[in-house]
């Protein structure tokens, strides 16, 4: 089709959910009557709910649809070729003001056989985190399939998941299989594959809505966690005050951190994908060879085009960017 296209932003869908607290909509800067927002799905190709165009001439039409529309040119040829109409990626910001429970995801193998469906591998980054926050990722001291389920069952599997303090900037990677909690306290960018798999391993004996005990996936979590013992949990990487810094890379995305203070060129012109723009801090204008400009402050997300071979940042911002590479 080899069209122009213009970057994207969508409308937010915000998910109030028992653990969320109230800080996504200050971050953000918008106005709701929701309360106990836990997640703001920035970025959505999950039935149900799919993310809308907010602005423009595809404004109101869901991501598949701008997708079977443009094709390659918005989302790269071989991403197309290999996800159709489908967005690999779910973007989301989420607020912890209570511990959120313990889970694990399937990789792509288990989760095409049981649920016809791609797995969930995820990285967050740490936006703010109250004095003494945690993040719970893998385990302290190698354990058995066994010794899970006797400590599922005497309430002590707590005991041997490793806790990381958690601090601004900081960044965990989450492949499938890798058992993990965000603690209290935290505000976090998420990036996973377009899945919504969860198996809920613990949930500190709370109740749900309906004072009941949620539910656990105790045998189905059995088969999805991968047991092994890693030297570091936390995702080093080479923070610089300005550039373009590589975080995370991984066969599902490919993730940088951007400082922008003044102006910064990040050539794509050999990345056959979109570019997913989420603004941490600050303010800054996008703009592109074709010098269409977009504007993005604290808390939005943009989706640039894969037909945009040169991102022209201009301001003084914090920014992740994520493509599939």
């Amino acid at each position: 089709m080899n069209v122009e296209l213009k970057p994207f932003k969508f409308v937010p869908y915000l998910k109030t959910v028992l653990w969320g607290g109230d800080r996504i909509a200050s971050y953000k800067r918008i106005a709701t009557d929701k309360h106990n927002i836990g997640e703001s799905w920035e970025i959505s190709g999950v039935e149900g709910h799919e993310s809308i165009v907010s602005e423009g001439p595809d404004k109101g039409s869901t991501l598949s649809a701008i997708i079977r529309k443009y094709r390659g040119d918005l989302v790269g040829k071989s991403v197309y070729e290999k996800f159709g109409d489908k967005f690999p990626l779910l973007i989301k910001i989420i607020d912890a003001k209570r511990d959120l429970s313990l889970q694990v995801h399937p990789d792509d193998e288990l989760a095409m056989k049981r649920h016809n469906s791609f797995g969930k591998t995820e990285m967050w980054y740490i936006i703010d985190s109250a004095q003494g926050a945690s993040i719970y990722t893998g385990f302290s001291r190698k354990i058995t399939p066994e010794e899970y389920e006797r400590r599922i069952a005497d309430d002590t599997l707590m005991d041997v998941v490793a806790c990381h303090k958690s601090h601004s900037g900081d960044v965990f990677f989450l492949p499938a299989g890798r058992i993990h909690c965000i603690g209290a306290g935290n505000l976090l960018a998420e990036i996973q594959q377009t899945s919504d798999i969860t198996y809920r391993v613990y949930d500190f004996n709370r109740l749900g809505v309906d004072g009941k005990p949620r539910e656990l996936h105790t045998a189905q979590a059995r088969d999805a966690i991968d047991y092994n013992l890693y030297d570091n949990y936390v995702q080093p990487y080479g923070y610089s005050d300005v550039g373009d810094t590589p975080m995370i890379k991984c066969q599902y995305f490919d993730v940088h951190k951007v400082v922008v203070n003044g102006v910064l060129d990040i050539d794509h012109s050999g990345i056959d994908s979109f570019c997913v723009v989420m603004c941490l801090k600050g303010t800054a204008e996008i703009s592109d060879h074709s010098l269409s400009v977009i504007s993005i402050n604290q808390g939005e997300t943009v989706l640039i085009p894969a037909n945009v071979s040169l991102l022209h940042f201009e301001g003084k911002a914090e920014l992740i960017t994520a493509v599939i590479d």
